[in-house]
This record gives C-alpha cells, sequence and structure tokens, in this order.
C-alpha cells in the first residue's frame, strides 16, 4: 500500500488508524466517502501537524522550465539560462531536474522513442564492434597491455565471431575483418560499424551531413563486394545485436575464466564460442547460433574473392622541410616543391604510394623505422649533393670541375688538422658549379696561389672578377703551396 501511494509505511498506518476509528473504512465499496469527508475528518483530527509544504523554489519558473524542457532542452542548460538571465533566479538545480523528471514521466510516448526491432535475411548483415576487456600480458613486450575483443555477429541467427588484439589501428581493423570472413566462408552484403576512426573519418549527424568512409575500409569494401552502413552517431541502440553480443562475451567468458594471458584468452575464447555461444538458445531467435548458420545463413553469404585482400592503410601526412613525410618513425621524401603541404599514403606491407589531390605523386619500398627512403631527384638541384658527407664524394666533384679545383679543395681539406672543413668545401664547390668552369679553374688557382682557404675568399675572387687578372710573375703554373712558408704564419719581418 505504502508503495502504490507513495507514501511512508507509518504515514499510511497512521492515516489508517484515524479514518478507521471515524468509521469511514466500513462498508461497502459503492459507499466510498468523497475526499472531502477524508479531508475533514484527517484536518479535524491531526490540526496544524498537516500544514502546506515548503513551496517549491521554482514555482515561478515553471513556464520557462517546462517550455525550455518541450524544446528538448536539458535540466543543467534550463538551470544555467535562468540563472544567467534572470538575476533574481534563486531555485536549484535539483528543483529543476524533478520537475524535469517529472514531465518526462507524464509526457506521451513520442514516434521517435518507439523502438523498432529490425529483421534481416539470412547473409544479408553483420554487426561489428570492439569491447575494452582489460589488461592483459604481451609476451612479446614482456608486460601488461590494454586489450580489446573485436566482434562481428551476423544479424540472422547471431553467429559470432571475435578476435582478442592490443589495438585498434587500421591495418588491426582490416586484418580482423579479413580473418572473420575467412572463418565465416563468405562475406555479408551489408556491415554495420560503429564510428570510430578505422572505418569512418566524418560521421553523419543528420540526414543532410555526408560520410567519409576510411579509404583503407573502403578498399576492404569494394574487394570484398560488401556496403557499409555506419551507425549514426550516439546511437549505439542501432547496432543492438553487436552489442549485446559484446556485453554477453564480457559477462560470461571474461568474468568467468579472467585470463591474464593474451595467449590462454584466444585459445579459451575460441572454444568457449565454439561449444557455449555458439550452442546456446538464443533468447530472441530461438535458434542455436551455429545450427541457424550452418543451416540457413552459410550458404547465403556473397564468396570470398580469389585473392586475399592485402593490408593496407592510408594516412594524411605533411611534407616537412627536409623534402620527407614520416609514417610510423618511417621517412620518405617527396619533390621538394610539396614542402610544407598535406599528401596522402597508401601504405602496404611492402611499399608506400604517395598522392597529392588525388594525383600519384611517385612510390617508395617500406623501410624500417628509423630509416630513409629518399629519391635523389626530390631534393633542390643545388641542395641534393649537401646530403653528402665524404671527403671523397666532394674531392670527386672538384676534379670534374678540372684544372685546379681539385687540388684547391685537397688544401683547404687540410688547411686545418682539428677543425673539419666539410662545410666551407660544400660552400665552396658549390658555389664554383655557378661559373664557367674556366673561371672557377682560375679562381682556384689564384686563391692556391695566395694560400687562401676561404669561402669568402673565393667568393670575393669571383665577385670583383680578380680571377681574370693574371697571377704575378706571369705564373699560370702551379707550384708546391707548402714548401716556401710556414702554415698559419707570417714571415717576420725585423722592426726598425
Amino acid at each position: 500500500m505504502s508503495r502504490l501511494l507513495r507514501m511512508g509505511r507509518n504515514t499510511v498506518a497512521r492515516y489508517t488508524e484515524l479514518l478507521g476509528a471515524a468509521g469511514l473504512l466500513d462498508g461497502e465499496p459503492s459507499d466510498l466517502p468523497t475526499v472531502e469527508t477524508l479531508r475533514r475528518v484527517i484536518d479535524g483530527q491531526l490540526g496544524p501537524v498537516l500544514r502546506p509544504g515548503p513551496r517549491c523554489s521554482i514555482e515561478r519558473w515553471l513556464p520557462i522550465v517546462d517550455a525550455k524542457f518541450e524544446q528538448g532542452v536539458g535540466p543543467t542548460a534550463i538551470y544555467d539560462f535562468l540563472r544567467l538571465e534572470h538575476e533574481d533566479f534563486e531555485g536549484s538545480l535539483s528543483a529543476i531536474k524533478r520537475r524535469c523528471a517529472a514531465l518526462r514521466r507524464n509526457r506521451a510516448v513520442r514516434p521517435e522513442e518507439v523502438t523498432m526491432p529490425v529483421e534481416t535475411e539470412p547473409g544479408d548483415v553483420a554487426q561489428v564492434d570492439f569491447g575494452y576487456v582489460g589488461k592483459l600480458y604481451d609476451p612479446d613486450r614482456g608486460v601488461l597491455r590494454k586489450a580489446w575483443v573485436f566482434v562481428m555477429t551476423l544479424g540472422f541467427g547471431r553467429h559470432t565471431v571475435a578476435r582478442i588484439v592490443f589495438d585498434q589501428k587500421v591495418e588491426t581493423w582490416v586484418r580482423l575483418h579479413v580473418e572473420c570472413f575467412e572463418e565465416l566462408g563468405g562475406v555479408p552484403r551489408t556491415l554495420v560499424p560503429d564510428n570510430l576512426k578505422a572505418a569512418v573519418i566524418r560521421a553523419a549527424f543528420g540526414v543532410d551531413d555526408a560520410t567519409s568512409l576510411n579509404r583503407s575500409y573502403r578498399e576492404l569494401a569494394r574487394h570484398y563486394d560488401f556496403i557499409v552502413d555506419p551507425t549514426p552517431p550516439r546511437s549505439p541502440e542501432k547496432k543492438g545485436k553487436v552489442e549485446n553480443a559484446v556485453r554477453y562475451l564480457k559477462s560470461n567468458y571474461f568474468k568467468a575464466h579472467a585470463p591474464e594471458d593474451i595467449r590462454d584468452a584466444r585459445s579459451g575464447l575460441a572454444r568457449w564460442l565454439a561449444e557455449v555461444a555458439g550452442r546456446r538458445r538464443h533468447g530472441t531467435t530461438a535458434k542455436v547460433p551455429i545450427e541457424a548458420f550452418e543451416a540457413e545463413e552459410k550458404g547465403l553469404l556473397l564468396p570470398l574473392p580469389e585473392t586475399r585482400f592485402g593490408l593496407v592503410a592510408w594516412q594524411v601526412a605533411k611534407v616537412h622541410r627536409d623534402c620527407h613525410v614520416v609514417f610510423r618513425g618511417e621517412f620518405y621524401s617527396v619533390p621538394w616543391h610539396f614542402v610544407g603541404q598535406l599528401v596522402e599514403l597508401r601504405v602496404t606491407r611492402s611499399s608506400v604510394v604517395i598522392h597529392h589531390e588525388d594525383q600519384h605523386v611517385c612510390v617508395h619500398d617500406r623501410v624500417s623505422r628509423g630509416r630513409r627512403a629518399t629519391t635523389e631527384a626530390h631534393l633542390p638541384d643545388q641542395r641534393a649533393s649537401l646530403r653528402k658527407r665524404s671527403r671523397a664524394h666532394w674531392e670527386s666533384i672538384a676534379d670534374a670541375i678540372g684544372g685546379p679545383v681539385g687540388d684547391y679543395v685537397r688544401a683547404v681539406f687540410d688547411s686545418d688538422d682539428v677543425l673539419s672543413k666539410l662545410r666551407t668545401v660544400q660552400a665552396i664547390v658549390t658555389h664554383l658549379q655557378t661559373f664557367p668552369e674556366s673561371r672557377a679553374r682560375a679562381a682556384c688557382q689564384r686563391a692556391l696561389h695566395y694560400r687562401n682557404f676561404t669561402y669568402a675568399g673565393i667568393k670575393d675572387i669571383l665577385r670583383r672578377g680578380i680571377d681574370l687578372v693574371p697571377l704575378p710573375g706571369g705564373g699560370n703554373k702551379l707550384e708546391d703551396h707548402w714548401s716556401h712558408k710556414p702554415r698559419f704564419s707570417r714571415v717576420p719581418e725585423r722592426r726598425p
């Protein structure tokens, strides 16, 4: 009785005692007293005890609260609105929450709130999702890692396949689909995923919005000829079959068996799916999932293609100032005029193909983490050679110019037995390459004659055209430039 009246037991007992003493509880049901009669008896017996309770703190604001609630505004937003727009508002958030809860209870059910069970034909739809299952031991790394279970549930008979993994990367997402298709022996015509980034890059929040699929997932769908029907954002009930399968798997297998090592978890899960989950009678379909699959659904799946899908990942990357993009610690060159722009990488196990605005740019073989794949043609012509750090490389370039250039470069390298002269040589040779070979040779001959082994000296000779002036004494023949004067010193002179 107290639960029905939403009153305390003592209050119900007190009212029953008072009304019984007044003889109002006896007689035929058709002679029930009126509410006014009951009120007079209670007021006469209890007197001032039943004073009206305190007024609601938001009674004055109820019209605004009710109107905002009908517009779909939540209790907290209504409370913030009243505080901000009405300085004399002194109501509480709890009062607004109670009012909204009462309105919600008394409001008629709306059409959009009605759940519509969706019946699917055999082989038509499968729903996929991840579920977090805690930390498991990874023997490859020797540490505990967060683990997820990937679940694919067929809509018709609720047959389920699952895998346990340590990440939700695009490659993992694609690989799990391929493995599940192969275990099923076919492909459902429609797959319903959640809005995780491995499947959906941009979700549609309304009918007019566009959904953008991950390009890797799009390639997978084309290869296996299935359609992707993403779940609307914040609507897990629209893939309730796989949601229920994930909950069942976590509450049954993982809670009861509590595996600690991923190897035990994977072997135990496979056995549990085959002997328990697949053999139970499903509460909704009233069928045994594995039997319904074998008898009614397996033969209606799309056939597997002749070739297995090669794992592929797409990634947007920025071209850095060194003309390279980065994919998981691997560096791949891009033509230098793309520096600062975004390109798309299509990455497989063996190659990296780079696109810009849907146009093919270049392709590289995969390299290991920390290594670079560089095509010399991708670098600016005047700077590509600066990557070379060996003395022999720069001496060979100088020898190719001819004349005394090679001897001069060797002299620059040898001009200091401690300090590296590589950068000086790079600057000198790069500068000489912008002039005719005859002038480059003459400039090196003059610099060698006067033992000037600096970039500034070579640059000044060419800028002032001194290389065109004959050397003193008419010497055009190289001499031993170390034999007659000590290194790093002038000839001593006596002071008068």
